[in-house]
């Protein structure tokens, strides 16, 4: 990757002294017209526009901000990075959305390179699989925030919502609408500190709290929140005997399941009630609509970018860890 553009950069290519390029960039002082002229044309022909160039040079930063997702073409993710986008326009800064497909070498090679170029200011970072401890050992210096999963490691600024809380409420709402055999899709075993995990303790709590015993036979692991998981792993429960109720560790797991229900003939939520998570735009237009939990995205985005912005300025301040709320959205298919 190429480096960052310096005065001297541009010095040499407009063929004047660097303390005539920072006057120009600056203004701090009249140049003449001719000079002024050779070094907008150095910046032109090295590929910056003058406002990118004035900022770098005087600052020493880029305006950029890596956005780092599993997956751009889940919904969740693609809400989210629009959310982003949108609220880092007005506080000066672009935003470069990456994916690692929630890969281990992906995700180590993706911050190495973020991190070892000086191309960002910082990076907002959606991990699957590293851990926050693993985080530290490819980071570097460079300002973090991390989204997902709570860890006590406290290495990086975070902001996640409370999984264990929200999936005890799935299961409350459905113990309170009758329901008594309620399968679970969406364990994560492969990575023992994921958000999936945690919101299947909080699922194990709930069953615990309403007296309710844990069936294995309820419950299906996930290896991806996509579709075609929740429609397969929905006919293996169903194969193994009927529940009452389904709770789904994201939305599109969840319309995977209102799928492969109606293949079977069986009622949503007359005879299976089906809860996902995430509130994506697709849970209002599902047929049942989807009841799920909604955190409130956009504090989301707005925190991790706030958090950033101060960490670009201040990178000695303590860590800090935001919780997001969370509501459950109660709709037709429970």
């Amino acid at each position: 990757m190429s480096k960052r553009l310096t005065l001297s950069d541009i010095a040499r290519r407009a063929e004047v002294s660097p303390r005539t390029v920072s006057n120009v960039v600056n203004g701090y002082v009249p140049v003449s017209d001719k000079l002024r002229e050779r070094v907008e044309k150095a910046v032109n022909d090295l590929g910056y526009s003058p406002n990118f160039m004035a900022r770098s040079l005087r600052s020493g930063r880029t305006g950029l901000i890596a956005l780092v997702v599993p997956e751009i073409d889940v919904p969740y993710f693609a809400e989210l990075a629009r959310m982003v986008t949108e609220l880092a326009e007005p506080l000066g800064y672009r935003i470069m959305i990456d994916q690692t497909s929630g890969v281990d070498a992906s995700e180590r090679s993706h911050i190495a390179r973020a991190t070892q170029s000086t191309l960002f200011d910082g990076i907002i970072f959606s991990p699957l699989q590293l851990s926050p401890t693993e985080l530290a050992e490819v980071a570097g210096t460079t300002p973090f925030v991390l989204l997902g999963e709570h860890s006590q490691e406290q290495s990086f600024d975070h902001v996640g919502l409370d999984n264990v809380a929200a999936a005890g409420d799935v299961v409350a709402h459905l113990y309170a609408t009758g329901r008594r055999r309620i399968a679970a899709i969406g364990q994560n075993v492969n990575r023992p500190a994921s958000t999936e995990v945690q919101r299947f303790d909080g699922y194990l709590r709930g069953l615990e709290r309403h007296g309710l015993a844990f069936d294995p036979t309820l419950v299906a692991p996930s290896t991806s929140r996509h579709r075609q998981l929740g429609y397969d792993a929905t006919l293996e429960i169903l194969d193994k005997g009927r529940p009452d109720a389904i709770f789904c560790f994201s939305d599109l797991v969840a319309i995977g399941a209102l799928r492969a229900l109606a293949s079977r003939g069986v009622r949503v939520p007359e005879e299976v009630a089906v809860v996902g998570w995430d509130d994506i735009q697709e849970a209002s237009f599902s047929n049942p609509t989807l009841s799920t939990i909604a955190p409130d995205k956009n504090l989301l985005a707005a925190t991790a970018l706030s958090f950033l912005v101060d960490r670009i300025a201040d990178p000695a301040i303590p860590p800090r860890e935001f919780v997001v709320p969370h509501r459950l959205e109660i709709r037709q298919s429970s």
